[in-house]
């Protein structure tokens, strides 16, 4: 299935918007161009077996009433989950099939009352089962989790380590203007390889704000920064994540309806090359295994080993912090940066973090 593989893990990380996708070295308007491609594929071939079977097309078919009919068809079912657009296709087509014989009787006269009906149904559906049918199906009747083959695999290669002491990250003058705003004015610091680096400061001094110039999340009014000699200034946030650099965020950043594992392994991302083709053929079965094994590697290495079936959304805050840790060291990277990885927690939750 294309959504249990490398390449269906980032599609599915657009739900938890571009900024996170993006620092885990994802293309998100590449990947928004493939799904519609592959919508605009299905539907070119519904249309061409429309036109073969009816010989005949004509566009009053597709007005109002059938693009209510498609949305509905979606949100009862459930975004998301391949079941749950065949589920409510169905149930669609046969309330309306129902509806056209049942509401002209009912009523006494003729004309598109069923369109009616499906908006009012919808806003109820939208109102109190949100997420659609399916989903319910699948929180009464859980999917058996999946299966763990992948501990002979292979080990992931690995990056090259600078040597102690080499200047791994150099921030010079930069500087951030929102309006009229300075958010961050001319700081410039350097961080050698194998020290840890605090950047301390009272709530908005731009710790975050920061994070996001260096990592490429927000565009500089001025200043450079190179990363391992190289100038990354200009690079987005998924090309510096490529050169080995990882985050965290000051507000944890992940996909509730994924489990542990699917979003640790989100961050071992750039370590995978097979795309949409190889994965629909299931032609990535041996590098599916070793990003498996590498995300199951760095949640051990955390002490989550435990919770690599649950939903990422039924953990507490944190569990979710470590499972954002876990998630960053999945990059293999030469420079982990934690935006108040403590923040929100408990006293307990805060010494299993350290």
């Amino acid at each position: 299935n294309l959504l249990d593989s490398r390449p269906g893990r980032a599609i599915r990380s657009l739900k938890g918007g571009s900024q996170m996708a993006e620092a885990m070295g994802i293309n998100t308007f590449r990947y928004k161009v493939t799904i519609f491609l592959i919508a605009a594929l299905f539907a070119s071939v519904a249309g061409w077996l429309l036109a073969h079977f009816q010989r005949t097309v004509n566009p009053s078919a597709f007005g109002l009433k059938m693009g209510i009919e498609y949305l509905f068809m979606a949100v009862i079912g459930g975004v998301g989950h391949v079941w749950g657009a065949i589920v409510g296709a169905g149930l669609v087509k046969l309330l309306d099939d129902y509806l056209q014989v049942a509401l002209p009787a009912l009523i006494g006269t003729s004309g598109s009352y069923e369109v009616i009906v499906l908006g009012i149904a919808m806003v109820l559906l939208l109102k109190y089962m949100p997420e659609g049918l399916w989903s319910v199906v699948a929180r009464r009747f859980p999917a058996p989790p999946r299966k763990v083959d992948w501990q002979q695999a292979a080990d992931l290669p690995v990056r090259a380590r600078p040597a102690p002491g080499e200047p791994v990250l150099q921030v010079d003058k930069v500087r951030k203007e929102f309006g009229g705003l300075v958010a961050v004015n001319d700081i410039s610091f350097d961080i050698p390889a194998g020290r840890i680096v605090g950047l301390i400061g009272p709530n908005g001094a731009g710790k975050s704000t920061t994070f996001n110039l260096i990592t490429g999340v927000l565009g500089k009014t001025s200043g450079q920064v190179r990363f391992r000699g190289q100038d990354i200034t200009a690079l987005p946030s998924r090309a510096i994540s490529r050169q080995g650099m990882a985050r965290t965020f000051q507000h944890v950043k992940m996909i509730a309806d994924m489990t542990v594992l699917e979003n640790v392994a989100l961050g071992a991302y750039t370590r995978g090359s097979r795309g949409v083709v190889a994965s629909m053929l299931r032609t990535n079965a041996a590098e599916e295994r070793r990003l498996m094994k590498e995300a199951q590697r760095q949640l051990e290495r955390i002490g989550m080993g435990a919770f690599l079936h649950e939903q990422a959304g039924n953990l507490a805050m944190g569990p979710q912090r470590l499972m954002e840790i876990a998630r960053a060291l999945c990059c293999d990277p030469a420079l982990l940066l934690l935006d108040e990885p403590a923040a929100g927690l408990r006293h307990k939750e805060k010494q299993d973090l350290i």
